[in-house]
């Protein structure tokens, strides 16, 4: 998939500047892809070169002019010819992190526990904002009331992809720290700081 289908997939949301979806980024689209303000930044040119985004310009007083991107409909026959695509490629796991974890009876155990718990942490931080928005969203409504009643339901859905993953990843750490202790009391070895 390309970073401009997930520009696209933002700009659903409504009209944006560059800093606007770089900061959305973060809070929605995060949970499914991550970019840069640059790589988003670059991409919105590209797009506005091949006519899927319109941009204009806000006047602001004190501070720079502001650019706000939509989508054209060239840009919503991209998002349709995107969802008609064939299936989506399976997803690939590259984690930096994993490959230490499988490696660590070699080396240092106690670095790799902590880069454990740094992952639990910044999970643990990310699914207590994913909680708020999807509070925020709800507002007192079941599921399935909110489903049945907004506009576009596929941000829900993929906020709740994002709780999953952050649950998931603050279960394992937990337990991966948990069985590193034990095994380091076994072989004798430190694994706290």
């Amino acid at each position: 998939m390309a970073l401009r289908n997930a520009v696209m997939a933002a700009l659903l949301e409504g009209e944006a500047s560059g800093y606007d979806l770089a900061k959305g980024f973060e809070a929605s689209v995060a949970n499914f892809w991550m970019a840069t303000p640059q790589q988003i930044y670059r991409e919105l040119e590209r797009m506005a070169g091949e006519g899927l985004v319109a941009a204009r310009i806000v006047q602001q007083e004190r501070r720079p002019n502001k650019r706000l991107f939509s989508l054209t409909e060239a840009g919503l026959d991209a998002v349709r010819a995107f969802l008609a695509e064939g299936p989506a490629k399976p997803l690939a796991i590259r984690d930096e992190l994993l490959v230490k974890v499988q490696c660590v009876d070699l080396g240092d155990m106690e670095v790799v526990r902590a880069e454990i718990v740094q992952r639990v942490e910044r999970s643990a931080v990310k699914l207590a904002r994913y909680e708020r928005a999807q509070e925020r969203l709800l507002a007192g409504r079941t599921e399935d009331e909110y489903c049945a009643t907004v506009e576009r339901v596929g941000p829900y859905l993929t906020l709740l992809g994002g709780l999953a993953l952050e649950r998931a990843n603050v279960q394992w750490g937990e337990l991966a720290v948990r069985l590193l202790e034990q095994r380091a009391a076994v072989v004798g070895a430190p694994a706290r700081g």
